[in-house]
């Protein structure tokens, strides 16, 4: 895996390394290297190369620093010379660019290609609010299937059938952990909150369609839109992500026709009447016999926060729940 140095001036890199462990998990092969008032370069460069030495791979680094030109910068070229053929350095380091470079590593083990991967999102990720504070640039054509297209109904678009990279139950629904990271590992193009509440909300449906992560749309739409886009052949060629808030709705999305066949279990919010089953779900006696409804209909279960994390059992977790919900 290619190991990745984050570097600053001062403790900016501790705290972005902190932040998109929270987003994307702990990792492995990944060192924050910062640079005290009291030193100098030749500690930056030291503390550079005990971080590769830890590496498994030093064959494969990438350097994101905070500044171009900076000493960060400066003695990470220093040892960057020798390694010109497989190495890289990115300036100008962000959140974005972290998380997607930790995405990349997934399916790239190339310092230098996941540099070129990540570029993009690191540049997209700076935006404002009004909008009309960033500079005005040409729009590319989308490459986006709208949700609500031209086509005539009836049209078969690919096989005609929608493809459901990845169908989540979060109660936080589109959140960073999803923008990035798992969209990211689903490779969706379309992200479809499916709510009756949400979809009547007009507020928290802004809120999440503009949430949505470059180059990826974002939709709210009610249970039966969802139930008929299913059954809609013009929808052949999107590669959605599905999140569901409570998982009361993924189970009438399946009696309505909606074919489903393993569903992540991310968070389910704590509140009065259910208890906490780990550190991210708390069920209520709802909630159980929702969950074996969709046991009896063979759904699969993949209990994760972040992809990096290893599956729980899902029978031990409602094993759980009906113990604690029988003691209150």
């Amino acid at each position: 895996m290619v190991g990745i140095i984050l570097a600053s001036h001062g403790d900016f890199a501790e705290g972005i390394l902190q932040s998109a462990s929270m987003i994307f998990g702990e990792q492995e092969n990944v060192k924050a290297v910062t640079l005290a008032p009291s030193e100098g370069p030749d500690d930056v460069k030291r503390k550079m190369q005990e971080a590769i030495a830890s590496f498994d791979n030093q064959d494969e680094v990438l350097f994101l620093v905070d500044l171009w030109g900076g000493t960060p910068f400066n003695q990470a070229n220093s040892l960057f010379e020798a390694h010109k053929d497989t190495w890289a350095i990115i300036a100008g380091m962000n959140l974005p660019m972290v998380i997607e470079a930790y995405a990349a590593r997934l399916s790239m083990e190339s310092a230098q290609k996941i540099a070129a991967q990540i570029l993009p999102a690191a540049k997209d990720g700076v935006r404002a609010k009004p909008e009309s504070l960033e500079p005005k640039k040409v729009e590319a054509a989308s490459k986006v299937q709208p949700l609500k297209g031209s086509l005539p109904p009836g049209t078969v678009v690919g096989d005609g059938k929608i493809k459901l990279s990845l169908v989540r139950l979060d109660s936080r629904l589109l959140h960073g952990q999803v923008a990035t990271t798992w969209a990211k590992s689903a490779g969706t193009d379309r992200i479809i909150v499916v709510s009756d509440d949400v979809s009547r909300d007009e507020l928290r449906k802004n809120l999440i369609v503009q949430a949505a992560p470059p180059g990826v749309k974002a939709n709210v739409i009610p249970i039966k839109k969802m139930i008929e886009i299913a059954k809609d052949p013009r929808f052949g060629n999107t590669h959605a992500l599905l999140l569901f808030e409570n998982v009361q709705d993924v189970v009438r999305v399946i009696e309505g026709g909606v074919k489903i066949e393993e569903l992540n279990v991310g968070s389910m919010a704590h509140s009065v009447g259910k208890v906490v089953v780990n550190k991210v779900l708390s069920m209520g006696p709802e909630d159980v016999k929702a969950f074996e409804a969709l046991k009896t209909k063979g759904v699969k279960f993949d209990v994760r926060k972040v992809p990096n994390d290893s599956s729980e059992k899902m029978d031990t977790l409602l094993k759980k729940a009906k113990e604690e919900l029988a003691k209150a």
